[in-house]
C-alpha cells in the first residue's frame, strides 16, 4: 500500500510544474485564448473548405456534371452522331436553353427565367436534377415546370403555384410540378450577372416537347453537353467541337473550369485556402511570442530552483522538458478549446456558404489529418515559444543559477540627458526610463498589439472596398435605372417603343456582341459593348473616376481585360465576333479604363455596326426611370415578347449589398473578436510580467507615500504608451496587410480595390483600447491586492 502511495505521489517536477501553472493562470490563460483563436481559426477554415470540397465533388459524381459546353444558334439532332464520334467523347446531352421574362406572384419586378429543357421520363442524364420536392413533368403536360428550389423558396412557391411567362411572344401561365437542384447552378446567376439574385432569376425545366416546339426547336437544340472519356485530351474535344458546331451558330464551347458556377467556386475555394494559412499564422505567430516572454521570466524567476534541480543530480534535457512541458501545457489547452471553437465557426461558415452555393447535402465535417495537423500546429508554436527559454534553462550553471540575478546597470537614458525629465512628473520619468532600459521587450509588445490592430483593420477592409466597389459601378459607371435585354438584336424603333413606355424618362440602346479577342497567344472570349457617343447611363472612366469619352475608333478595354491579354493603347488586337457571318478583324487598342465588375470591351456603336456591316441592331436599352412610375414600367415590360431579361438598379444593388455583407460581415466579427483577445492577452501579459518584475519597486513606493492609484498608472501608464505606439504601426501593418489581399480578390468576375475608410481605422483603434483597457483593469485588482510585507522581502 506505501509502496501504491509512493507511486501516486507527483515527482518534484511535476509538482514545480503544476504550482508555476497556477500561480501564472493569468498568463497562461491568455496565452491559450490567443493559441485557441489561431486553432479555431484554421480548423474552422480548413473544416469547411473540405467540406465544401467533399459537397462539391459527391455532387458533381452523383448528379453526373458534364466536362464540356457550348451554345449555339440552332442545330439540328442529326448533328448528334457527329458530335459523339469526335474522340474522346463519352456522352453527349442536347438541349434547348431559352431566357424569359417570368410575371412571379408578389414580386413587381420582371423576373428572368431560364428555361431548360429535359425529358419527359426520367431516366439518367448528364447535369441531372436533384429532385427536392415534387415530381417530375408529366408527358403530354406542356404547362408543367420544376423550378429551382432556390428561386421557389426565394419567391414563396410552393407545389402547385404558376408563374406567368412570355414564351416566344406567347403569354403562358406555368405551373410548379417539382422543385430541383442541378449541379450547373450551384452558384445561380443570371444573364450577365456576378452576384446572385434568387428573387430575380431562377431556373425552370421544362419538358423537351413543350420548350422545342415553342421557340422553333423541334427536332434541334441550342445547347450541348459532353462528359469525357479518361484517355480524351480536353482541349482537342474543345476545339472539334467548335468546328463542328461553327456553321450553325455555335458561340465557343469551353471547359469546366470556365462553367460560371463552377470557376465561382473554385475561385472561392482558392480563397478559403489562402486565408485558413495566414490567419491561423499569425495568431500562433503571437502565441509562441507570449509564451517566450512568459517561460524567460519563469526562467529568471526560478534561477535557484533551476540551481537546486541540477544540483542534486537532474540533467539539463530534464530540465528543459520540465519547462517545454510548461508551454506544451498552455498550447493543449488552447488547442483543445481551439478545436472546440473551430467546429463552432465551420458549422457557421457551411451555413453562410449555404446561401451562396446549393448542394444537395453541405454539412459541416472534420478531416481527421486537419485535426492532426491543427495539433501539431499547436505543438510547433509551444516548441517555437519555449526554444529560448529551455535553452538559457539547459546552459545556467548550478552555481551560477543559486546566486541572485545581477542588478540591471542603471545609467543616465534619454531621458536624463535630454533634460525633459525637468518638465514630468516623478511618475512619468519612471515610465520613460523603464521602457528606455528594455527597448526590445517593449518593441516586441509594440509589434504583438499592432499585429492585432492590423488585423482588425484587415477584417473590415472587405466591407469598405465592396461598398466602395458598388458606389463605382452603380453610381459613376452604370447610372441607369433599368437595363433590358432582347432575345434577338433589334431595329432602332425598338428603343423608341421602350421609351414610350410609362415612366421612362430617357432611352439610351446598346448592342452586345460575343467575340474571341486575341493578342498573341493570349485569348479571352467577351462581349464587345456598343454604345452610342453621347451615351450618358453607362460612362467610362479612368482610375480618378473621371468620366472618359468613348474612342471614336478602336476599343476601350477594362484595366484587367488588358492585363489578360498584355496590351496597352496603340497595340492592335484580332476580333473573332461569334454571330453572323463570324468576321475576323483586326482592331486597335484605344483607351484603358477602370472597372470593378467582369470583362468589359466598349466600342463606339456606329463603327461596331460597321466592323459587323449591320446596320446599328441594338441588343437592348438602357433606361431612366421616374421613381413614381415605376410599377407601371415593370408591369408592361412583363408583358413584352421581345424582353429576355430585365435588370433593376437599385434591386441589384440591394442584393450584391446584402451578399456582401453576409459574406464578410461573419468574418469581420470573427476577426475582430479573435484580434480583440490578441490585445488584450498582450497587454495582460506584458503587465503580469513588469508586476511580477517590479513587485518589490512598486510595493517600495507604496511603503514610501506614493498612492495606490499613482502606483497602477506607474505600471498601466507603460502599457498605455505601448498601445499607443502600436496602434498607428498597427494602422499601416492593416493597410499592408489588405494590400497583400487585393490579388487574392484579383478575379475576372470582380476585383476589390484597396480602399479603407477612416471608420475602419476609428474602429480598430477603439477597439485595441477597449481591449487594453479590460485588460488593464484585470491588472490594477492585482496591485491593489499586493502583500506589501510579501513583496518587500528580497531572497539574498
Amino acid at each position: 500500500m506505501q509502496e501504491a502511495g509512493r507511486n501516486l505521489t507527483p515527482s518534484p517536477l511535476v509538482r514545480i510544474v503544476l504550482r508555476e501553472l497556477w500561480h501564472l493562470r493569468g498568463q497562461v490563460l491568455a496565452a491559450a485564448l490567443v493559441v485557441a483563436c489561431g486553432i479555431g481559426a484554421y480548423v474552422g477554415m480548413r473544416g469547411t473548405y473540405h467540406s465544401l470540397l467533399v459537397a462539391q465533388s459527391d455532387y458533381y459524381r452523383a448528379y453526373r456534371f458534364a466536362d464540356v459546353f457550348a451554345q449555339l444558334k440552332r442545330a439540328p439532332e442529326g448533328l448528334v452522331a457527329r458530335i459523339r464520334a469526335i474522340p474522346g467523347v463519352a456522352e453527349v446531352r442536347t438541349r434547348v436553353v431559352a431566357d424569359v421574362t417570368l410575371d412571379v406572384p408578389g414580386l413587381a419586378e420582371p423576373a428572368t427565367g431560364r428555361l431548360v429543357s429535359i425529358p419527359e421520363r426520367r431516366a439518367p442524364m448528364l447535369n441531372d436534377l436533384a429532385l427536392r420536392a415534387g415530381r417530375w413533368v408529366e408527358p403530354g403536360r406542356r404547362d408543367e415546370v420544376i423550378a429551382s428550389e432556390t428561386f421557389a423558396r426565394a419567391n414563396g412557391l410552393r407545389i402547385g403555384d404558376s408563374i406567368g411567362a412570355v414564351l416566344n411572344g406567347r403569354w403562358t401561365r406555368l405551373v410548379v410540378v417539382g422543385l430541383a437542384l442541378s449541379p450547373e447552378y450551384v452558384y445561380e446567376v443570371g444573364p450577365g450577372a456576378l452576384f446572385p439574385d434568387n428573387r430575380r432569376f431562377g431556373v425552370l425545366w421544362m419538358s423537351r416537347e413543350a420548350l422545342g416546339p415553342a421557340f422553333q426547336m423541334d427536332g434541334a437544340f441550342n445547347d450541348v453537353s459532353l462528359s469525357l472519356a479518361a484517355s480524351a485530351i480536353e482541349q482537342e474535344v474543345v476545339d472539334r467541337l467548335d468546328r463542328a458546331l461553327a456553321p450553325y451558330g455555335g458561340l465557343s464551347a469551353y471547359a469546366r473550369r470556365d462553367q460560371l458556377s463552377h470557376r465561382i467556386l473554385t475561385d472561392e475555394f482558392g480563397e478559403i485556402e489562402i486565408t485558413s494559412t495566414w490567419i491561423p499564422g499569425l495568431f500562433l505567430g503571437v502565441a509562441a511570442f507570449l509564451l517566450y516572454v512568459v517561460l524567460a521570466r519563469l526562467v529568471s524567476m526560478q534561477r535557484a530552483q533551476l540551481g537546486l534541480l541540477k544540483a542534486f543530480g537532474y540533467r539539463d534535457l530534464t530540465v528543459g522538458l520540465l519547462y517545454l512541458g510548461f508551454a506544451v501545457f498552455a498550447v493543449g489547452a488552447g488547442t483543445a478549446a481551439g478545436i472546440a471553437l473551430g467546429l463552432y465557426l465551420g458549422h457557421l461558415n457551411v451555413g453562410m456558404y449555404a446561401d451562396y452555393f446549393h448542394f444537395p447535402r453541405l454539412a459541416f465535417a472534420v478531416h481527421p489529418p486537419v485535426l492532426a495537423t491543427a495539433m501539431l500546429i499547436g505543438l510547433a508554436a509551444a516548441s517555437v515559444g519555449a526554444l529560448d527559454a529551455v535553452r538559457r534553462a539547459q546552459r545556467l550553471p548550478p552555481a551560477e543559477a543559486m546566486r541572485p540575478e545581477p542588478p540591471a546597470a542603471f545609467r543616465e537614458g534619454f531621458v536624463e540627458r535630454s533634460g525633459a525629465g525637468r518638465w514630468l512628473s516623478p511618475a512619468a520619468r519612471m515610465i520613460l526610463r523603464n521602457l528606455a532600459r528594455h527597448p526590445w521587450k517593449a518593441l516586441l509588445s509594440i509589434v504583438g498589439i499592432a499585429l492585432a490592430v492590423g488585423i482588425m483593420v484587415v477584417g473590415r477592409f472587405g466591407l469598405d472596398s465592396a461598398a466602395y466597389l458598388l458606389r463605382v459601378q452603380l453610381d459613376v459607371v452604370q447610372r441607369g435605372d433599368v437595363s433590358v435585354m432582347f432575345h434577338e438584336p433589334r431595329e432602332e424603333a425598338a428603343r423608341d417603343e421602350i421609351a414610350r413606355l410609362p415612366g421612362v424618362v430617357r432611352a439610351e440602346g446598346f448592342r452586345a456582341v460575343p467575340v474571341w479577342l486575341r493578342s498573341g497567344h493570349r485569348a479571352k472570349k467577351v462581349q464587345v459593348l456598343g454604345l452610342d457617343a453621347n451615351a450618358e447611363l453607362r460612362r467610362l472612366v479612368d482610375r480618378e473616376l473621371r468620366p472618359m469619352a468613348l474612342p471614336p475608333e478602336g476599343l476601350a478595354l477594362s484595366r484587367k481585360l488588358a492585363e489578360i491579354l498584355d496590351v496597352v493603347p496603340g497595340d492592335r488586337v484580332e476580333l473573332e465576333v461569334l454571330e453572323g457571318a463570324r468576321p475576323v478583324r483586326e482592331v486597335p487598342v484605344a483607351a484603358i479604363v477602370d472597372e470593378y465588375l467582369g470583362l468589359s470591351v466598349y466600342m463606339d456603336r456606329t463603327t461596331l455596326s460597321r466592323l459587323l456591316r449591320e446596320d446599328r441592331p441594338l441588343s437592348g436599352v438602357d433606361l431612366d426611370v421616374d421613381p413614381a412610375q415605376a410599377g407601371q414600367l415593370y408591369a408592361a415590360l412583363k408583358r413584352l415578347p421581345p424582353v429576355a431579361a430585365v435588370a433593376v438598379k437599385d434591386t441589384l444593388r440591394r442584393t450584391v449589398q446584402d451578399s456582401l455583407d453576409r459574406a464578410f460581415r461573419i468574418f469581420s466579427r470573427i476577426i475582430v473578436a479573435f484580434a480583440g483577445i490578441i490585445v488584450a492577452g498582450m497587454v495582460y501579459n506584458s503587465a503580469r510580467i513588469a508586476l511580477s518584475e517590479r513587485g518589490n519597486e512598486l510595493a517600495s513606493l507604496r511603503v514610501l507615500g506614493f498612492r495606490e492609484r499613482e502606483v497602477v498608472a506607474i505600471l498601466l501608464g507603460e502599457q498605455a504608451l505601448l498601445v499607443a505606439a502600436a496602434i498607428p504601426l498597427g494602422l499601416a501593418i492593416g493597410h499592408g496587410l489588405a494590400a497583400a489581399l487585393v490579388p487574392v480578390f484579383d478575379r475576372e468576375m470582380f476585383r476589390l480595390p484597396l480602399v479603407i475608410s477612416g471608420e475602419t481605422y476609428a474602429w480598430a483603434s477603439l477597439t485595441a483600447i477597449a481591449a487594453a483597457v479590460f485588460s488593464g483593469i484585470l491588472v490594477a485588482r492585482r496591485i491593489r491586492r499586493l502583500d506589501l510585507i510579501a513583496v518587500l522581502k528580497t531572497r539574498e
